[in-house]
């Protein structure tokens, strides 16, 4: 079973992401039309401090309307290495480096209409070494004991899935 790609056109360039139209033959040959959203790719980081403390930050989220409690994370920046990437994220979001940062997973986001492929690292040996957040981030920084971090995920208190699968991938990881 096999779809066949017949045309695909820009239709959006944005400061994030892309949006393109793509035209399919199905297998059983129709044409459809789906919107894709292009995305350089991203990290999701699980900072692990010496005291058995995951670090969150909570930050506004305007799509979802509130506040959300989540691991860090971010965008590559063009074809930065993913581990790069992890390296700048954690500095910029919770203001530690990683001494060790072990790639312990990946997935797409939401493979149903973007490209987005998220690649979740293992950070501990954490030394403070921040860098600027980014203009448009206001983040707070929130220590949160393993299991703790665990029950409220299983609870329903951490909606927002990169920081579900990330803790889903790190299960083998966090005792």
């Amino acid at each position: 079973m096999s779809f066949e790609l017949l045309k695909s056109e820009p239709v959006f360039q944005g400061r994030a992401f892309k949006i393109r139209r793509d035209t399919l033959k199905t297998p059983d040959g129709r044409e459809t039309k789906y919107e894709i959203v292009e995305h350089v790719g991203s990290v999701v980081i699980i900072p692990m401090d010496g005291e058995g403390n995951l670090l969150f930050v909570r930050q506004y989220r305007h799509a979802a309307g509130r506040d959300l409690l989540e691991l860090p994370a971010g965008t590559r920046n063009g074809d930065e290495p993913y581990d790069a990437c992890a390296a700048r994220e954690i500095r910029e979001e919770t203001g530690m480096a990683a001494g060790k940062l072990e790639r312990i997973g990946a997935f797409y986001l939401a493979p149903g209409y973007s490209t987005e492929f998220m690649v979740v690292f293992l950070a501990t040996d954490l030394t403070h070494n921040p860098l600027d957040p980014d203009e448009d981030e206001f983040l707070q920084v929130e220590k949160i004991p393993v299991g703790k971090a665990i029950e409220m995920a299983e609870q329903g208190e951490l909606p927002d899935a990169k920081t579900l699968a990330a803790l889903f991938l790190a299960r083998r990881f966090l005792k």
